[in-house]
């Protein structure tokens, strides 16, 4: 792969991006409009920065696909190295696996607002909403195991795709749709949370910011594939976090000034619906829905590649049971099809129980944001530890210098401080329908990789760091079949 194709094949494996702005506009107006918003979006800019050049230092003395649990394997105090890692390896891979589940759940939301286009009251019943998300992850499957050799060319298209994408639908709408006021976006705050201190809606409201810029570490678990991986995946992660945190800001604006009535907006299952509709013509709405859908697929193809090789690379070390098979490579295309395999039937299993109660399924799919914020906060605490004891660290082409020990105690204790707030209801009163159960999924993920650990992964598991060069002792070089 040329190093400008490695480079943009990098960048566009972030799903972070002004798409994910818009999709996930239905998740963040309870909490509030206009400068509540804005705040959250400038303020995730200067925190979670911290944490995406603290994880590309770490790629570039380490480009591995494993990423966090291979890097806390070497960072982590030489005691807790192999359950620190096991335990990284477990929450990256099931937050990935919720991310490609839920990422097929609002490519099926999409399809079904394109029909409200034009059916205003059109719902799709459970079974044919699950039948679609599973028809996406077929399709993504597809990308992913025989169509895997034209996967750089088609993220390179992706990328310009995004690019042209974000253009057209923040060009048409200003121009198009009625403006609410600059006083009405940049001063005036709505807190319809239910939360009666508007800070703490605001610090609430930032998980759902956080949700749209999250996916940094994904270009990290297809560095093994890219060439010159120590500074082009590093560069990719950093570039890729700023330009979208630009591109959602200018969206974010641009969606505060055109998308109306604030209540009307938030009473609806689509939002962004609204906002189209507002520039008055069907036609256009429609046209930018499927620039949306298309747009949001190919980030989930890339979600699929992501997760499939995160799950190869904890198989490679002995991970999980009947790692052998799982880490078998396709030599002919050079693609874990074991990996991509399971990993989609564990997705598909997600969506299923999307056939018996959507509220399942939202509750199970919410593991993804503690989840890898969680990995996040280790490895950075890792590598923050060994800073502080003044160790040596491996040569990085991409390195924070004599500012990194400042970046990485910034972005561990930013890690944990929103690891708080996504504990936090979204909305009060609490009810069934609006509790945040994502704690107690992600502590039920916790309490069930101690128990696969001490029944098979204190055996079997090898933390990668027993392969580093120097650090080897008797196991010998890593490989798979």
């Amino acid at each position: 792969m040329a190093d400008k194709e490695a480079q943009i094949f990098a960048t566009e494996a972030s799903p972070s991006d002004s798409s994910s702005a818009e999709a996930g506009l239905g998740d963040v107006t309870p909490h509030g409009d206009t400068q509540n918003d804005l705040a959250d979006m400038q303020r995730l800019g200067k925190k979670q920065d911290t944490i995406v050049a603290s994880l590309a230092e770490m790629e570039s003395m380490a480009p591995t696909s494993g990423g966090q649990y291979h890097w806390v394997s070497e960072f982590a105090p030489e005691k807790y190295q192999k359950i620190c890692s096991y335990a990284a390896g477990w929450m990256s891979t099931l937050g990935w696996l919720a991310s490609v589940s839920s990422s097929v759940f609002v490519l099926t939301t999409l399809v079904q607002a394109i029909i409200q286009v034009y059916n205003v009251t059109f719902e799709f019943p459970a079974w044919q909403y699950t039948l679609i998300m599973l028809a996406f992850l077929v399709i993504t499957i597809g990308f992913n195991t025989w169509g895997a050799k034209a996967l750089p060319m088609l993220e390179t298209i992706s990328l310009y795709g995004h690019l042209l994408g974000f253009l057209v639908t923040m060009i048409v709408v200003l121009v198009m749709a009625p403006k609410n006021s600059a006083k009405q976006v940049f001063t005036e705050v709505v807190n319809s949370s239910g939360w009666k201190n508007t800070g703490a809606s605001v610090l609430i409201a930032q998980v759902q910011v956080l949700y749209c810029n999250l996916g940094s570490d994904s270009a990290v678990h297809i560095s093994e594939e890219v060439e010159d991986a120590s500074i082009n995946i590093p560069r990719a992660m950093w570039w890729s976090y700023i330009l979208n945190v630009v591109m959602g800001l200018a969206m974010l604006i641009t969606i505060l000034f055109c998308i109306g009535d604030l209540d009307a907006a938030s009473n609806t299952g689509a939002p962004y619906l609204i906002l189209f509709q507002n520039t008055g013509s069907n036609a256009v709405a429609l046209v930018l829905l499927v620039i949306l859908l298309i747009l949001l697929f190919a980030g989930n193809i890339t979600a699929l590649a992501t997760t499939s090789r995160e799950v190869w690379a904890f198989s490679r070390d002995k991970g999980f049971p009947y790692s052998s098979w799982i880490s078998k490579m396709n030599h002919k295309r050079q693609v874990p099809d074991n990996s991509v395999y399971l990993t989609s039937v564990i997705a598909g299993l997600l969506c299923l129980i999307n056939f018996a109660s959507s509220f399942a399924f939202e509750v199970i799919v919410s593991l993804t944001l503690l989840a890898l914020l969680s990995t996040y906060m280790i490895s950075v605490g890792c590598i923050l530890h060994y800073r502080w004891q003044g160790k040596a660290l491996p040569y990085a082409r991409w390195s924070l210098g004599r500012w990194g020990i400042l970046i990485n105690a910034f972005a561990f204790l930013y890690s944990g401080f929103a690891i708080v707030f996504c504990c936090l209801p979204e909305g009060l009163p609490i009810k069934l329908g609006n509790a945040n159960w994502a704690p107690a999924v992600w502590v039920g993920v916790i309490v069930a990789a101690v128990v696969v650990y001490w029944v098979h992964g204190k055996k079997k598991y090898t933390a990668p760091v027993c392969f580093v060069e120097g650090r080897r002792g008797e196991k010998g070089l890593q490989g798979v079949e």
